[in-house]
């Protein structure tokens, strides 16, 4: 007798929902499950599939249940336990959905420091694709890898550093609320484009995904191509490991001598510099002083290890003495491109294989010592222009005490080889994660689904919105229900203020774009980026913008202000400037109405309104004036006479947009044209 992966030990089962039970047993076998004081039976059918569907089931837990089988002249009996009753959200989508909270801790450190919800808890679904069509099963434990996740976890302080981050704030949020145990299923994959959550017929009914699809339905291309994948990947860093000067002379070590390497700056990108072209892997280094106060907590763990034992009073009195207490020392490396091994005084602390994820690395215990200490970076670069990323925290962090690691390295080049090609990712195929990671959840009732995603589908934003409303179809049609709440979040800032590219800026109007769907709502997050990181960490107001859709949504709070101004419609007036009074003969100006005004539109800090753009006939758009006059906002340009379209916060990091209501939601990028 075999259950789902997702019926197993602190699940959360959906209230007031038609519930299934389901496995499989040997044919014919009479199955019962026992909760909550009622048994259920039936018998495993001709495959041996068998289900049950339990009564409407109020929210509550834990409690257990029992499945029986009889088998022979004997029962067999499975007991799952930990079982809460509540709401179950789907999270889907790429990276910024699936970065756990322990990507989060330079920013949320104090946020998720008291977390202990172990009424909210979080499944994570193994990440795996399949092309040959949707599977009815996530595959059980001993048919997968290393795949993460097919375990139920709670967001205790054991675990909840695996919780998505996003997922943990929304749910926090409507646990606090309403009291209700809340389900997160994690069905989410970094690097994914839209079309990979799509399934196959809604594909091909859109066109253009024929070739791609009948490709990866060959195992033996997928097969081969993962091998070439594997193969090159080996012999590159084999080679670079066998031809890195640094890793046969003891580069890291802490004796070796850097007096004549070159002068670079860290943090800085190596575009313009002699390593621009460098593939391969270049060697920094950076002496420092550690002040003794910074190690006093390691000295006192030391003497008490050694055998030089304290009373108590002396114990209290060193560690009151003390700037540090309890505290790891840990090294932070803002962000390295392409990865970097990484070394304190000849030993490797840290080690990261690409360039998103930020290096914290904690430093073990008695490595660091008063006084000259030494650390040594080596950066590979596979296919980028290397470089530490700028505005981001270069330092040693030990309690309240930090060690500034920014200014003048020492650096030399190890290995210069040919840059690495890029692999094949299999999950961003058409479909893939569709089939294996969406559609065997159709049997497991849900509250509504939460999307992040839109990353990697900036290349190329036109069509975005249709593909969107392709995606709520397909989702809501395989659990069967249309009026499934679909919430979702709008890209967030990325990027130099004065970058001329606008790719992020025609996804988001894509983004706005999709609110045509029925039953679907949308969290602005345009002021909560970083423009120097693709994985803003602030996820704490991410999750609570989703919740107050899922709020109005799906909890149905009718007069609760979910979002901020959304554009609706414009109008043609007269006006000779933004502060004048609105006349009928001087048609220079463009108004513009919103929904979601809230209790008034407002700009954030109370400055002047910024981020609007006016074009005239030409279509050559120019910073134009805006004011608010009630509910509208006044757009005009003392040089265009005849206006025709607008836009707002129209670029990858739109930072000086600043229109939002008076509950404090920003309002979305747009396009008039």
């Amino acid at each position: 007798m075999r259950l789902s992966s997702m019926l197993s030990n602190g699940m959360v089962l959906q209230r007031n929902a038609m519930v299934m039970i389901w496995g499989t047993a040997e044919s014919g076998r009479k199955v019962q499950v026992s909760f909550l004081g009622k048994e259920y039976g039936t018998t495993a059918d001709s495959k041996g599939d068998w289900r049950v569907a339990l009564e409407k089931l109020q929210s509550g837990g834990p409690y257990e249940m029992t499945i029986s089988m009889e088998h022979q002249e004997s029962i067999i009996q499975s007991v799952i336990r930990d079982i809460l009753i509540g709401d179950v959200w789907v999270l889907g989508g790429q990276s910024n959905m699936e970065l756990p909270v322990r990507r989060t801790l330079d920013v949320l450190a104090e946020e998720v420091a008291s977390v202990n919800l172990p009424f909210i808890r979080q499944f994570a679904v193994p990440q795996t694709y399949n092309f040959h069509g949707v599977q009815h099963e996530l595959p059980r434990a001993e048919h997968r890898d290393a795949a993460q996740g097919g375990e139920w976890i709670a967001a205790t302080p054991e675990e909840v550093m695996n919780f998505s981050a996003v997922g943990l704030f929304f749910a926090k949020e409507l646990y606090e609320k309403y009291q209700v145990p809340i389900g997160l299923i994690h069905a989410a994959v970094g690097g994914t484009p839209i079309e990979a959550w799509i399934s196959e017929p809604t594909l091909k009914g859109i066109g253009g995904y024929e070739a791609v699809l009948e490709q990866c339905k060959d195992d033996n291309y997928v097969s081969e191509t993962k091998h070439r994948d594997e193969e090159r990947n080996r012999i590159w860093y084999n080679h670079l490991n066998d031809t890195d000067l640094g890793l046969k002379e003891g580069w890291f070590c802490s004796s070796y001598d850097t007096s004549d390497w070159k002068d670079i700056e860290v943090p800085g990108s190596w575009a313009g510099s002699k390593l621009a072209s460098v593939r391969g892997a270049v060697w920094l280094h950076r002496e420092f002083d550690v002040p003794a106060s910074m190690l006093e907590d390691e000295m006192l763990d030391n003497q008490m290890r050694n055998g030089e034992m304290l009373n108590d009073q002396m114990l209290h009195d060193e560690m009151q003495n003390s700037e540090v207490c309890n505290s790891e020392v840990l090294l932070k490396l803002g962000t390295i491109v392409d990865a970097d091994d990484t070394y304190i005084n000849g030993v490797c602390i840290g080690s990261t294989g690409y360039m998103y994820p930020p290096r914290r690395y904690p430093v073990p215990r008695g490595l660091l010592k008063p006084g000259r200490n030494k650390i040594a970076v080596r950066v590979i670069s596979t296919q980028n222009t290397g470089g530490f990323v700028k505005d981001m925290p270069y330092k040693l962090v030990a309690g309240n005490q930090e060690l500034d690691l920014q200014g003048t390295w020492k650096y030399r080049v190890g290995a210069v080889t040919e840059a690495l090609e890029p692999q094949t990712f299999f999950q961003y195929i058409p479909s893939g994660v569709y089939n294996s990671m969406i559609a065997p959840l159709r049997d497991y009732p849900i509250k509504g689904i939460l999307w992040y995603q839109g990353e990697s589908n900036t290349g190329r934003p036109a069509g975005y919105s249709e593909l969107f409303a392709s995606l709520v179809q397909d989702w809501r049609r395989n659990w069967g229900d249309d009026d499934i709440p679909f919430i979702y979040a709008q890209l967030a800032n990325l990027g130099e203020e004065d970058d001329t590219q606008v790719n992020w800026a025609e996804l988001r109007e894509e983004q706005r774009k999709g609110l045509q769907v029925p039953d679907t709502a949308m969290a602005v997050t345009i002021d909560v980026g970083e423009y120097n990181d693709l994985h803003p960490q602030d996820k704490k107001t991410v999750g609570q913008r989703l919740a107050l859709c899922a709020r109005r949504l799906a909890y149905s709070e009718e007069q609760l202000v979910y979002s901020g101004p959304m554009f609706k419609s414009m109008e043609l007036t007269g006006v000779a400037n933004p502060e004048d009074v609105i006349t009928a003969d001087d048609a220079r100006a463009i108004v513009l109405h919103f929904d979601h005004v809230g209790s008034g539109l407002t700009t954030w800090g109370g400055g002047k309104l910024q981020g609007f753009a006016i074009c005239g006939s030409d279509g050559r758009f120019v910073p134009a004036d805006a004011v608010i006059s009630g509910d509208t906002v006044i757009v005009k340009h003392d040089e265009i006479r005849q206006p025709v379209h607008v836009r707002y916060a129209w670029s990858n990091n739109p930072a000086r947009a600043n229109l939002y209501n008076r509950e404090g939601l920003p309002a979305s990028p747009f396009s008039t044209w």
